[in-house]
């Protein structure tokens, strides 16, 4: 049975290296991850709120934990195992879906940190920043964090120079999360110098492996679904993706899967000009899904859809909506800060 505990204040919950199936959850009081940055040395911590879930991945993963827990007041925590944790995850899917949002949102912060590994030049590239970023965490063999930056990659620069190795390193990644975990496995695969090649290098075939079974190797179906409608996608034939997006939804009982397809059903939506077909849909799910991990991004798509059918303040409210929003990417406020300009200039 999961058991309720409490830590004073300035005690250890766990350090940094100890292995341990424990999953917690923070009822009440204040908790704080601490580690260093993997550049400079320097204290990162990384505050954990009220409801959400700490200890998760390396308990999952069955590796080290990669911070210092700490109580800075006296805290109140729920402490599962492993399957004590599936098992409530299985029987109530807002568990999984906060989970993931709690996931995103550590990686949007790791996102932002790594900007500072890049050299100057390449900051003014954001393009070739956030696939460096990929590339970056790919070597190090992060994969959780390398698919995170892929995937987005792939959400910003759909037709970028890189978008077809960023579709197979993230099928790369997210197969090396289940099968190796952190600090293992092969690094960046068949493509070391990948970003720093011309873009003719960038634009070379995606035939990479997959994600899949951490026993084979092989492809997971509805992996396989997803990265083939995402190259179909960043191919232009925006029609023919959203039909292999809308078979992962019908068929598929991959909730992530689902999830993330129904997001990308939007964009296809969007880049055929079915503006008021899109507004629906990312309406439909933001009120289904209101802390899906792309949210800020279905929100943006919200904002250009009703710029595009000509509804300008429906669409400046949605663009200050996001920029209000704690967590937001650099790169969606980016675009978010150009697109309002854009619109105090018309």
């Amino acid at each position: 049975m999961p058991k309720a505990m409490t830590y004073k204040a300035n005690s250890v919950i766990y350090f940094q290296g100890d292995v341990s199936d424990r999953i917690f959850i923070l009822k009440g009081g204040r908790v704080s991850l601490n580690s260093n940055d993997i550049e400079t040395g320097e204290q990162v911590r990384d505050f954990i709120q009220t409801g959400e879930f700490f200890g998760v991945k390396s308990a999952l993963g069955k590796y080290p934990r990669e911070e210092n827990a700490v109580a800075l007041a006296d805290s109140h925590v729920v402490v599962f195992s492993v399957p004590e944790f599936e098992q409530l995850a299985l029987s109530n899917s807002r568990i999984v879906m906060k989970m993931l949002n709690v996931f995103s949102n550590q990686l949007r912060r790791l996102h932002t940190k790594v900007r500072g590994l890049l050299a100057e030049g390449e900051q003014a590239d954001p393009e070739l920043g956030l696939f460096r970023i990929g590339e970056y965490y790919m070597k190090k063999k992060e994969y959780e964090k390398a698919l995170y930056a892929f995937q987005k990659y792939l959400t910003y620069y759909p037709s970028g120079a890189y978008h077809q190795l960023a579709n197979k390193h993230a099928q790369q990644a997210e197969q090396y999360v289940s099968q190796y975990g952190v600090g293992r496995g092969p690094g960046l695969r068949g493509a070391e110098s990948g970003a720093s090649a011309s873009s003719e290098t960038g634009r070379e075939s995606a035939g990479g492996r997959g994600t899949g079974s951490a026993k084979t190797g092989e492809l997971d179906p509805v992996a396989k679904q997803y990265y083939t409608a995402v190259s179909s996608f960043s191919q232009g034939n925006y029609t023919g993706a959203m039909k292999q997006f809308k078979a992962i939804v019908d068929t598929s009982e991959d909730r992530e899967y689902v999830v993330k397809s129904m997001f990308e059903i939007g964009r296809c939506l969007f880049n055929l000009g079915h503006y008021d077909s899109c507004i629906r849909h990312y309406t439909a799910l933001v009120q289904r899904y209101p802390k899906m991990p792309d949210l800020d991004d279905a929100l943006y798509y919200l904002g250009q859809s009703y710029e595009h059918s000509g509804d300008t303040n429906r669409a400046g409210g949605f663009y200050k909506k996001i920029l209000s929003r704690p967590g937001v990417s650099e790169a969606l406020k980016r675009k978010v800060n150009n697109a309002l300009r854009n619109l105090e200039g018309a």
